[in-house]
């Protein structure tokens, strides 16, 4: 349930042109079908969402293929023994030299072994010997010819998925890191374990949210740029941001989040949030702040979130910073909404915007990320069948799937830490974030996931807004996207592919890390890198590798290199505006961050 309003803060009363969403009204389903739908929507709680007819279909898929494949089955048996080989030269130093390195690593992102420790007999032979099997398998799933390609992804997920639960370093019998530690301190990492495995036990049976830790509290510590909401509605609040600088530049911005995460990801702590970054910058900053949807808003839109969110924050920036024009700036699925929102007003001769700026966005989804890899029809109608019990696609089963993606360092490296080395969590600003989950309405995450990532309207050019189908390429502002390297939500030469349905002017950049450690790169950061190009309007298409191989990396942020690019679509400095305009209908509410970011 949302928590409640602060006692100082009085509710607002909705501006009169704000209308409720319709809701779709549908035939009385037969009694036969209403059961089946509750039979599944079990089932899909049990599962985590995920449809065993999808999970069914992508084994049946390889294993048909497989097994009329001879030449295929002889080069697993090879690999098979090519493998085996490898392990009995590792345990035998006498062939192989005792500085041999290991004949199997584990992936990049993999943490398991990280301990010395694992480097010595016998831990080293488990280690190597769950390495080569991973490795087999890696092997074995890969594509076959006739294979649904998107079946090959699917398969080796669920066969890593399950080779991670027999992992050497779940068991404490064989986790020298879990020995040692339980040598040590004479068992007590154990007893401390079993208390945080009972205490994150309860709170998955009574969903509740855990506390904010001290020194990571929403509005003091982390969502603590300076600011007021301008304008709320029963969907979003605007918040205005209070300059830092004596002029500003003459354009103002608008950030749209995401609405599957709070907005705070671009404001966590002063060091490194791009809100408070671009405001030091002289700009004047507007960000959407999503509300937490209840069942009672299950039948919210994705048209409800573009018209009364991105639009009414548009139609509301431009009472209060009058006759000019707005950057906007959409991040993840929040650009994806930016996208829509512009090639809508692009059609409609709305030029509104100076300029259009994509971080981590897709506006094709063919190569939508391993987050969707399950997606189809069935998986589809699986999840429906859930929110249509309950009303919205719960916390718990978003942040599941997220973790699933990177089981190894999420939820196992995790679980040993807590649960048997006894070692409490480590506070940090985008862990606290993370945990921070949300939910979505019924209605809305059944369009875009129908509409956008299984029959990938907008970029086919089906995608109708109003009654008339928008197009990418109509839109004429400035554009400069942003992908990231690891990015497994939004892949990035899936971003990439912008370059492919728009015709204006595009810079695209490519920077390190992952899906938000990629955005979150303040300058100053170390070990950070990124490279940059510009398309002219209407120049040829160039493809991602071609790119990629042709633009030099360079050392730093991406930040600056954006400031400037937004300066130079901009029309100089301005003295600063006032913070909202009571006498067009928007005063100030209430201090930033708001009343819907403390909602649960």
């Amino acid at each position: 349930m949302p928590r409640k309003l602060p006692a100082l803060v009085k509710e607002p009363t909705l501006p009169a042109v704000v209308q409720p969403p319709v809701a779709v009204v549908q035939p009385p389903a037969h009694p036969y079908q209403n059961l089946d739908r509750s039979t599944r929507a079990a089932v899909a709680r049990l599962t985590g969402g995920v449809s065993p007819h999808a999970v069914g279909a992508a084994l049946g898929d390889w294993a048909l293929h497989l097994a009329r494949a001879p030449g295929r089955q002889l080069e697993l048996v090879e690999r098979a023994q090519t493998n085996a080989l490898k392990l009995v030269a590792q345990a035998t130093p006498a062939v192989t030299g005792p500085d041999a390195p290991p004949a199997f690593k584990p992936k990049d992102f993999d943490h398991r072994f990280v301990h010395p420790d694992w480097q010595k007999p016998p831990f080293k032979f488990w280690q190597q010997g769950f390495l080569a099997v991973q490795d087999w398998w890696d092997f074995a799933t890969e594509n076959i010819r006739g294979m649904h390609p998107d079946d090959a992804d699917r398969n080796r997920f669920l066969v890593r998925q399950m080779l991670d639960t027999v992992a050497p370093s779940n068991f404490p019998w064989l986790n020298p890191e879990i020995l040692a530690e339980t040598s040590r301190t004479l068992g007590h990492n154990l007893t401390a374990g079993a208390i945080h495995f009972t205490q994150d036990m309860l709170q998955a049976l009574t969903q509740t949210h855990k506390p904010a830790p001290e020194g990571y509290q929403i509005g003091k510590d982390l969502a603590c740029t300076p600011g007021e909401v301008v304008f709320r509605n029963d969907i979003c609040e605007l918040i205005q941001y209070r300059p830092q600088t004596e002029t500003v530049q003459a354009e103002p911005v608008l950030i749209v989040p995401a609405w599957i995460m709070k907005y705070y990801i671009l404001d966590l702590s002063p060091k490194n949030s791009l809100i408070n970054y671009l405001v030091g910058q002289g700009f004047t900053v507007f960000a959407i702040s999503w509300c937490n949807p209840t069942a009672d808003q299950r039948d919210l839109s994705l048209e409800d979130y573009r018209k009364r969110g991105v639009m009414a924050a548009l139609d509301a920036i431009g009472a209060i910073v009058p006759d000019q024009k707005i950057h906007a700036n959409g991040y993840c699925l929040g650009g994806t909404m930016l996208a829509i929102a512009a090639a809508t007003m692009a059609r409609d001769g709305d030029d509104r915007l100076a300029s259009i700026t994509l971080m981590a966005a897709q506006v094709d989804f063919t190569e939508a990320g391993e987050l969707l890899m399950f997606l189809d029809e069935s998986q589809v109608a699986f999840l429906e069948d859930m929110m249509w019990q309950q009303g919205y696609l719960d916390r718990p089963q978003m942040a599941g799937a997220f973790a699933a993606i990177r089981a190894e360092d999420l939820i196992y490296t995790r679980a040993v830490q807590r649960y048997f080395l006894g070692k409490e969590d480590l506070p940090t600003d985008i862990g606290v974030w993370n945990g921070d989950t949300t939910r979505m309405p019924a209605r809305m995450h059944s369009e875009y996931l129908r509409g956008l990532f299984l029959e990938n309207r907008l970029s086919a050019g089906r995608f109708a807004v109003e009654g008339k189908v928008i197009a990418l390429k109509d839109i004429a502002a400035p554009i400069f996207v942003i992908g990231t390297e690891k990015d497994h939500i939004a892949p990035w030469k899936s971003v990439y592919k912008t370059r492919l349905f728009t015709d204006s002017d595009l810079t695209f950049v490519l920077t390190s890390g992952g899906h938000n450690g990629g955005i979150l790169s303040e300058p100053g950061h170390p070990g950070h890198h990124f490279r940059i190009g510009e398309r002219p309007g209407g120049a040829l298409y160039e493809g991602p590798d071609v790119w990629f191989a042709e633009t030099a990396p360079q050392d730093g942020s991406w930040w600056p290199e954006w400031i400037a690019w937004l300066r130079k679509n901009s029309s100089g400095s301005v003295p600063v505006p006032p913070t909202g305009a009571p006498a067009k209908g928007y005063a100030p509410i209430c201090a930033a961050p708001g009343v819907y970011v403390l909602q649960d």
